[in-house]
């Protein structure tokens, strides 16, 4: 090896050893989360991956769904939305660093352009266009999350992993490798006096007093004297079914839809009479 050789190879070697510790000194500033450590109002305990994979198959995740996780952490539960259930997903997380790493992971997935990570306040972010929520909250975080979840489009899922919404009860409830995840679907506010008419020939009025509890419904049918209970009153998301029996005897059974401050659907009597109806809050 001639003069020239050696010198270009010793500057080479110099590079390389002036290289080195810079190299390594950013691999270990390199953020990497570590289990328990605290957050705003909460730590990071990261959910199982089949914990994930049953809150995402009971929320019946599909490619047109847009799921947001309150309390996103490292993204998994983003990430797996995006991946392999193929909806546009948001993550939700207050640390600054921790979103960053888990747009980071989003990225590695190969889903950055379907799974996004927002830093912010899960309080002070919107999520209304939202069809699913999840999240991995305290119960006391739930709670005060509660009345923007109910206040959301009806028909929008919600899922936690380990607690619950108090007295809000559960639509369903499924345990995984010792782990619970509880499901809700958003009800329409169908509480107060309603005015129904029904069509099919008759043109009959009724008036209709429901009461609610969350998705628990019960009430009577207002006709004339005679206050006639509701059976088999059902809410699920915007879609509602109730039944009474007429002063005829003729038992009557409704299925419809709410919208706003209106509801219609269709009727049947137990006597072969079927008809559409509609009905007003008043």
């Amino acid at each position: 090896m001639n003069s020239a050789s050696t010198t270009r190879v010793a500057l080479a070697l110099a590079c390389a050893l002036a290289i080195a510790p810079a190299v390594a000194q950013q691999k270990n500033d390199e953020y990497h989360p570590q289990v328990g450590q605290s957050g705003k109002d909460v730590i990071w305990v990261p959910t199982p991956d089949e914990v994930v994979d049953r809150m995402l198959t009971m929320a019946q995740v599909k490619p047109g769904d847009t799921v947001y996780d309150l309390g996103a952490g490292d993204g998994k539960i983003a990430i797996a939305a995006a991946k392999k259930f193929g909806a546009r997903s948001y993550g939700v997380e207050y640390n600054p660093d921790m979103a960053k790493y888990a747009q980071t992971n989003a990225q590695k997935a190969g889903v950055a352009g379907k799974a996004t990570i927002i830093n912010g306040d899960i309080f002070a972010t919107d999520f209304s266009k939202a069809t699913v929520i999840t999240m991995y909250l305290l119960p006391s975080l739930n709670i005060k999350l509660r009345p923007t979840l109910l206040q959301m489009r009806p028909g929008t899922r919600v899922v936690s992993h380990s607690f619950t919404m108090d007295d809000w009860t559960p639509d369903e409830t499924s345990s995984i490798s010792g782990r619970q995840a509880y499901f809700w679907i958003v009800p329409a506010n169908v509480n107060g006096k309603w005015s129904v008419e029904l069509s099919g020939g008759s043109g009959e009025k009724v008036d209709l007093v429901i009461d609610q509890r969350f998705q628990k419904i019960e009430g009577w049918a207002q006709l004339g004297q005679v206050q006639a209970g509701l059976r088999e009153a059902l809410l699920r998301g915007p879609d509602i079914h109730f039944f009474y029996v007429d002063q005829a005897g003729v038992g009557r059974s409704f299925t419809g839809r709410v919208d706003g401050g209106r509801m219609e659907g269709s009727f049947r009597g137990d006597n072969g009479t079927e008809g559409r109806w509609t009905a007003s809050k008043r």
